[in-house]
């Protein structure tokens, strides 16, 4: 205890941590929501700062600069998804019943974070230079494969897939189907002549892609 203070300095020293992981946390939040919306070139680090009630300086300090900052949050934003994905414990589930949860949250994912698919647009403009370096992200996308590669393998073994279907193709074809329509919204609404974000148009679109890949794998 330190006798001047009369404050244990193991306390000072934990509320300290406390403090900076805290800042850090709403620095992210901040950044995650200031990319979103500008990119990592629009995205100013005064806005950010300002917005998480912290100041330039404390960004600089726990991030060392803006694209640094910008590789924290694409990683978190990977990261939420896959630890999402493994949490819908598919590997218990009849494989048939497996892929049909696993189309259901990717769309409704997608519609409760629309910040993800911004963030993953703007990753693409910058040519994936952040994903490349991330092994975090790496990683855990290998554990998403392996998650769809034992459902297909399951479900070949049942009789109600067919053999010879690429996990990777497969997955890219159910991100596709809904990110697709997400991101085309606007411009579809208007050419199709029908509001595509209406709620029955919402449900019959995620029967539509359920209905696509259980006849794209089924035996």
């Amino acid at each position: 205890m330190d006798a001047t203070s009369g404050k244990s300095k193991n306390g000072v020293r934990k509320g300290r941590l406390r403090d900076a992981e805290a800042t850090k946390l709403r620095i992210l939040v901040a950044a995650k929501s200031d990319f979103a919306k500008n990119g990592l070139g629009g995205a100013r680090v005064d806005v950010i700062a300002a917005k998480a009630k912290a100041n330039k300086r404390m960004i600089y300090h726990y991030f060392g600069s803006k694209d640094n900052l910008f590789q924290a949050v694409i990683e978190n934003a990977y990261h939420d998804i896959r630890t999402a994905e493994q949490k819908l414990n598919l590997d218990d589930l009849d494989p048939k019943d497996a892929l049909e949860r696993l189309v259901r949250f990717t769309w409704q994912y997608y519609l409760k974070n629309p910040e993800f698919i911004t963030l993953v647009n703007s990753e693409n403009l910058h040519r994936a230079k952040h994903v490349k370096r991330s092994e975090l992200i790496k990683a855990e996308t290998r554990k998403f494969v392996a998650m769809v590669s034992g459902i297909l393998e399951r479900g070949v073994s049942s009789g109600d897939f067919r053999a010879g279907i690429d996990p990777v193709q497969l997955n890219i074809t159910i991100a596709a189907i809904g990110y697709y329509y997400l991101t085309n919204r606007f411009t579809g609404s208007i050419i199709f002549e029908r509001d595509l974000m209406e709620k029955d148009a919402l449900n019959e679109r995620l029967e539509f892609n359920i209905d696509t890949i259980m006849r794209l794998v089924s035996a």
